[in-house]
């Protein structure tokens, strides 16, 4: 689960080009959205497209994905457990 949690963190920068901040950086369960990373709506659906393309994993319902993107803890135990790649 740990190395999920890092290669997450690395997806989200890379995706999200959030430039000035590193793997280090991003705590498991500090939230994503408002005054964790600070990502909004754009961002959570570019995390979606990532869960889906990297993952197997298709969220149909947007508000699934506010209990899902709420850390990258959180992130981890979804895709742990609902994966297909």
């Amino acid at each position: 689960m740990e190395d999920l949690k890092i290669e997450l963190k690395g997806k989200i920068i890379e995706v999200l080009n959030l430039e000035d901040i590193t793997i280090e950086d991003i705590q498991d369960n500090d939230p994503l959205f408002g005054d964790g990373l600070g990502l909004d709506s754009i961002d959570a659906l570019e995390l979606i497209v990532l869960m889906d393309k990297d993952y197997g994993i298709k969220l149909s319902d947007p508000k699934e994905g506010r209990s899902i993107f709420q850390s990258v803890e959180t992130m981890a135990t979804y895709i742990a457990a609902n994966r297909t790649k």
